[in-house]
């Protein structure tokens, strides 16, 4: 169990200064022998975790699905209480700290991959189901609790994060800080009315929520 630790912890350094250098050179630019002169270690130490440049873009990736699932970490408070955990993920995923979770350059960049790296578009088609799937089940949650009643949880889930995938990816062209807050706020209701919340309702709650 140690040996593994040690080995976990070492990856997890090596990516993270592998993700510092592509936010800061961009991905085209990072390499292995940059990463381990960031972190003071051997490049063949880098190789021995990851074999080539390949490994370290297919262990980002599983770095940038444990950033974005942070969006669903809500106070304890709220576990017994499934509108509230809702209401607080749509606030996350709606604001500026879903976007600083990870660079929207580095992921990009990414993603771009995907086309023509198989191994690429199967790791993030599992970090977007991923997300989707904790969506589903918080709202299959309020649905058991009757504070909801979505016919199709998985299919609303889906089709949030399309709205979501398509507005950071609109958003990261707009340079205005009031439209991008104004365009936010606006798919952020498009997203409440697919659960069914209406736009008084979902303001009070979230009134109530800032209250306690």
């Amino acid at each position: 169990m140690g040996r593994r630790s040690i080995k976990e912890s070492r990856q997890k350094e090596i990516i993270e200064a592998f993700y510092e250098l592509a936010k800061k050179e961009g991905l085209e630019n990072a390499s292995i022998a940059k990463t381990a002169a960031l972190i003071n270690i051997n490049p063949s130490l880098v190789i021995h975790y990851f074999k080539t440049k390949e490994s370290l873009v297919y262990g980002l990736i599983e770095y940038i699905l444990d950033k974005y699932l942070l969006i669903f970490k809500t106070p304890a408070a709220y576990n017994n209480d499934p509108k509230k955990k809702l209401l607080k993920v749509i606030d996350n995923i709606f604001s500026q700290k879903w976007n600083t979770l990870f660079d929207d350059s580095v992921s990009y960049s990414c993603y771009s991959l995907a086309f023509r790296d198989k191994e690429v578009k199967e790791k993030y088609k599992i970090l977007l189901d991923t997300l989707r799937s904790n969506f589903k089940e918080i709202i299959i949650e309020c649905n058991k609790q009757g504070v909801l009643s979505v016919k199709d949880p998985a299919f609303v889930a889906d089709s949030i994060f399309v709205l979501v995938d398509g507005a950071y990816y609109y958003l990261s062209l707009v340079s205005n800080k009031q439209e991008y807050k104004r365009k936010l706020a606006q798919y952020k209701e498009q997203a409440l009315l697919q659960l069914n919340f209406s736009s008084s309702a979902s303001a009070k709650a979230r009134s109530r929520q800032l209250q306690q």
